[in-house]
């Protein structure tokens, strides 16, 4: 059922025990939207419990209560509301949903949302999730505290590239200078997630020997094979390097991980990659999406660009 943000605000309301969620492979508004949804139905006086079917990124470690975060466990949370935030899927969010036994609430911003759960909110205008959890904390007259405002700047700068890209409005440049009134510190945040160790640099320089080119030089593609995945501990980033090369229109990053599983990240200029992602089960955004295809390194990157191939031929550029 689709919901305002009063309709929200008020399933909030009602709910006494609520779990957190994001999808697997998280990122900053992932995590800056499940932290700042937490802070704030804490201190509403809610029982809150947060889970990720994933790793946390080292860059994403200095935000207020992400040590709390937890992952599903073989044992049954039962409660009043599972809270999905930043995923289209059901899938996204790994064993959280097995794991769960509550209604879904779904807030996100993605142009590929399926609308699987049992509520949602969904604006695909929104630059970041973050926005659309400042937007319901108004609704919900909720105070912005400083470590509120620390979670949410970081879920919108990150997501819309420290306000470089398309998706950035003027709202979203509003939000971030009232969440910088309420205690975010542009520098200080921007300093911890610029802070990669020397492993991620070696590995960098690894990942970008792989660097190849299709489709005359529309397509360019970096690999990152398991051994420099777990030597280099993030990779986040990566996929910007091959994006700036003059004449490439679509940025690939393919990731291998366990069980025969590849992630794919997809980046565009011009043409609408969340179309892409989803016919591979993934979702993401119009120039930003991801997947995660199964099967071999090498078929991975054959599939993938192949369809990216066709993409191209579809859309005059």
């Amino acid at each position: 059922m689709e919901m305002s943000f009063a309709s929200i605000a008020a399933l909030l309301a009602a709910a006494r025990s609520l779990v957190i969620t994001g999808h697997v492979h998280p990122d900053g508004d992932c995590l800056g939207s499940v932290l700042a949804l937490y802070h704030g139905l804490v201190a509403a006086g809610k029982k809150v419990q947060m889970l990720i079917d994933d790793d946390i990124p080292a860059m994403y470690r200095f935000m207020p209560g992400v040590e709390l975060i937890g992952k599903p466990a073989d044992a049954k949370f039962v409660c009043d509301a599972l809270v999905v935030l930043d995923a289209s899927d059901a899938e996204r969010i790994g064993k959280v949903g097995a794991a769960v036994e509550a209604p879904v609430i779904n807030i996100d911003h993605h142009t590929s949302n399926v609308k699987f759960a049992d509520y949602w909110l969904i604006d695909s205008q929104a630059a970041a999730t973050g926005e659309l959890i400042l937007r319901l904390f108004r609704e919900m007259k909720t105070e912005i505290t400083e470590d509120i405002a620390i979670c949410l700047y970081t879920a919108i700068a990150t997501d819309c590239g420290f306000f470089k890209y398309a998706n950035t409005s003027p709202s979203t440049l509003r939000d971030a200078a009232y969440l910088m009134e309420c205690g975010a510190q542009p520098h200080l945040i921007a300093e911890q997630l610029d802070t990669r160790p020397l492993a991620t640099l070696t590995a960098l320089g690894k990942v970008l020997q792989t660097l190849e080119f299709h489709a005359g030089g529309q397509i360019a593609t970096i690999s990152v094979t398991r051994e420099v995945g777990e030597y280099a501990q993030n990779t986040e980033g990566f996929i910007n390097y091959p994006r700036t090369v003059e004449g490439v229109e679509v940025a690939i990053m393919f990731k291998e991980a366990e069980d025969k599983n590849v992630r794919v990240s997809l980046r565009s200029k011009n043409i609408d990659v969340s179309s892409i992602a989803l016919s591979f089960g993934g979702g993401g955004h119009m120039r930003a999406a991801g997947c995660t295809v199964t099967g071999s390194l090498k078929d991975a990157q054959a599939k993938v660009v192949t369809a990216v191939t066709e993409a191209l031929d579809r859309t005059p550029l």
